[in-house]
């Protein structure tokens, strides 16, 4: 998972011309979810957003207090392109979790946010609507969050790693005349032979 937390002094949903949430004070929580979450993930993140000691305490020092401490309002927007890898310029999305399965995952994150404060103080957006997200940032104030990567799940990492070896097979082109080349056994009297892997590697490197 991978949240984007936003002090804000309001911040609001909107899809089509229908406002659907809005909060005073508080926190906005962008959040992508990928294929290596887990329900630890969750409890780690809701824990971590909830206590963060991003606002000012009554004298004024900051730092001190966290939307719980001052009662204040959380807006969560699941976003999946937080989950961007780029492929040169090109936005890659292969790390998100596929909508059918992140929608209940993220269902669950809010019913922990709720369970764990007040659950009329959290609002959330529309999971895979287009919205319209205004927010007022206070600050400005960014924080980004990921749970610790040894809570992935090996099983998951491994089977993402499948899915990415046969993606990468479907896009291989035929071997090249040079590549065939080197594939034919020579001789140790072949004047040609060399022990130097020089020439192999720079026919593979992309120009």
């Amino acid at each position: 998972m991978r949240a984007v937390i936003q002090r804000v002094t309001r911040a609001s949903v909107t899809v089509g011309d229908e406002q659907i949430s809005s909060i005073g004070r508080g926190i906005c929580v962008l959040l992508g979810i990928s294929v290596e979450d887990t329900q630890k993930d969750i409890e780690y993140m809701v824990r971590k957003i909830l206590n963060l000691r991003v606002f000012a305490d009554e004298s004024g020092k900051q730092w001190c207090k966290s939307v719980m401490d001052k009662q204040y309002e959380v807006l969560c927007v699941s976003q999946f392109t937080l989950q961007c890898v780029l492929k040169g310029n090109k936005p890659d999305y292969h790390m998100a979790m596929p909508s059918e399965q992140a929608e209940p995952f993220y269902n669950v994150f809010l019913q922990q946010m709720r369970k764990a404060y007040k659950p009329e103080l959290i609002q959330d957006g529309k999971f895979g609507a287009y919205m319209q997200v205004n927010i007022q940032n206070d600050g400005p104030v960014t924080i980004e969050l990921e749970p610790p990567a040894s809570s992935a799940d090996p099983k998951l990492l491994a089977k993402l790693e499948k899915q990415q070896q046969r993606k990468e097979k479907t896009r291989t082109k035929a071997p090249s005349e040079s590549s065939r080349e080197k594939s034919v056994p020579r001789s140790k009297d072949d004047p040609s032979a060399s022990s130097g892997a020089e020439g192999d590697v720079s026919s593979e490197r992309e120009p």
